[in-house]
């Protein structure tokens, strides 16, 4: 994907920029258009240093504008860091959020470049879509699988787009929008009507075991409870953190919300084909991606 000039829409966007982050302090405004060059050229960009979480949250907003214009619609988000081991990678105590923009979700068995971004990776993840709006004051994973209608098996590519990846922490990672850059969806499980099957899923997607193969080769696996508990206890999270962060931000009914990690993050490699199944899910759900 090319860039537009910054004489044009760029320039336009960053004329918002400041208005945006009035009152905190973030990376300058040529800072963040040269973020977002590099993030479209899927080239490394310099690493967002010595952020404090406020100038994290400062800089995607920034950021996410300047994305908005070459992505598309925004569809959801996604919650990172909700897995302590990939918290402890990033040397970071809770969770961050992105945006999810309507561009960057694929078909179950898509073929993708391996070196779709700049620092490019995939994990297991898992999607879910909204229903209701009560969902923002969700308190638990009952009151999360209430205002949502489906549970989306999901392959997250994510792309770290710095030059030095090992240095990013929590604020960083905030910075570059969670490294959203792309995902692989699966077909949906609905979510049922009935109060005793909805529990059974509730419990279900606690314990469920998540298998990432490669060649019919196992290479990582994790639980439902890896994810703060429960998975559904990412959407809880984010729901507190958007209404904390301000700016209107919120989740809506047909919003997708990606809750994080259920394995290691790994390199992809040309002619790789993996595919990530959920044990103890209804029909043993699975999707795949293969890398060219």
């Amino acid at each position: 994907m090319r860039i537009a000039p910054l004489a044009s829409s760029f320039a336009v966007a960053a004329l918002a920029l400041a208005s945006a982050a009035a009152g905190a302090a973030c990376l300058g405004d040529a800072e963040v258009v040269a973020l977002a060059e590099a993030y479209l050229a899927k080239r490394p960009a310099n690493n967002p240093e010595g952020l404090s979480a406020a100038d994290g949250e400062c800089t995607r907003a920034k950021f996410n504008r300047l994305l908005a214009v070459q992505m598309g619609p925004v569809v959801g988000y996604k919650a990172g860091l909700t897995n302590p081991a990939v918290q402890k990678r990033f040397n970071h105590d809770s969770p961050v959020w992105g945006t999810l923009y309507e561009s960057m979700l694929l078909k179950d068995g898509a073929v993708v470049d391996a070196a779709f971004g700049a620092r490019p990776l995939f994990e297991a993840d898992m999607l879910v879509r909204v229903s209701d709006a009560a969902i923002n004051q969700a308190q638990t994973p009952a009151d999360v699988l209430a205002a949502i209608d489906q549970v989306i098996p999901f392959i997250e590519l994510p792309d770290l787009v710095v030059q030095a990846p090992p240095r990013l922490n929590g604020a960083a990672v905030n910075a570059i929008n969670v490294g959203a850059r792309l995902g692989v969806m699966g077909a949906p499980i609905a979510v049922p009507a009935t109060r005793a099957e909805r529990f059974a899923l509730l419990d279900a997607l606690r314990d469920m075991v998540v298998v990432v193969s490669e060649g019919g080769k196992e290479v990582d696996r994790g639980k439902g409870s890896d994810v703060l508990e429960h998975p559904l206890n990412a959407v809880v999270w984010l729901a507190k953190d958007l209404a904390r962060s301000g700016g209107g931000a919120a989740m809506k009914p047909g919003d997708l919300i990606s809750l994080g990690s259920f394995s290691r993050l790994m390199p992809p490699k040309a002619g790789q084909g993996v595919e990530v199944v959920y044990w103890g899910l209804p029909g043993r759900p699975a999707v795949r991606v293969s890398f060219r």
